[in-house]
């Protein structure tokens, strides 16, 4: 049976086991260099690479940008499984910092011949809106485009800022691909705080 065929149901609403999420996952590709000019990020911050050597500062970073969008993809490696993606020779990782404190995380993953994902972009919640945004963003493209590649993908889904789809389309991609994603609530199984994303209910 073909995933459009799980997929072909009525239209209608679905109940989901106690514990599960799901949300719309939308994915977005560049398949040129934007012919624009790119800013460069403030002279105030410091796009730091990072590796395995501080997993539980990369987790903490992680969390700081990521817990009330509920990320959990790196909050459910084990130590090994993390330390060997952020080694990886083809995953570029950055932190961002100003004034030494930790406000953002950018991650490109050149794996693949000729295609870069854009695997992690995001700022603390107290930067998002003042620019900091278009600027790493900038630089993303910046480095993701000096590679030989042929397309720079991304994707965004239903938790994550209502700013954040709009805001990738803006700097240039575009809409390709719908899914939806069912998963274990992070927040049930220990890896973000009870707290996180007050906007999704726990069940």
């Amino acid at each position: 049976m073909t995933l459009m065929a799980l997929l072909d149901l009525p239209n209608g609403y679905y109940d989901l086991p106690k514990g599960k999420l799901a949300n719309v996952v939308t994915c977005l590709e560049m398949r040129a260099a934007p012919d624009r000019a790119l800013r460069d990020l403030p002279q105030d911050v410091d796009l730091i690479r990072v590796d395995g050597a501080d997993l539980a500062g990369y987790r903490q970073v992680f969390a700081a940008v990521g817990s009330d969008l509920l990320w959990f993809s790196r909050m459910l490696m084990t130590d090994d499984r993390l330390a060997s993606v952020l080694n990886h020779p083809q995953v570029d990782s950055f932190v961002l910092w100003r004034a030494a404190q930790a406000i953002g995380l950018l991650e490109l993953n050149f794996d693949h011949p000729t295609d870069c994902e854009l695997a992690f972009f995001g700022l603390v919640p107290r930067m998002v809106g003042h620019g900091m945004g278009r600027a790493l963003m900038d630089e993303a493209l910046r480095r993701a485009w000096a590679r030989p590649i042929t397309r720079l993908w991304v994707h965004t889904c239903t938790f994550d800022s209502p700013q954040a789809l709009p805001f990738y389309i803006r700097s240039g991609f575009v809409v390709y691909q719908r899914m939806v994603e069912i998963h274990d609530d992070p927040r049930l199984l220990g890896k973000l705080s009870l707290d996180a994303a007050p906007q999704v209910p726990i069940l």
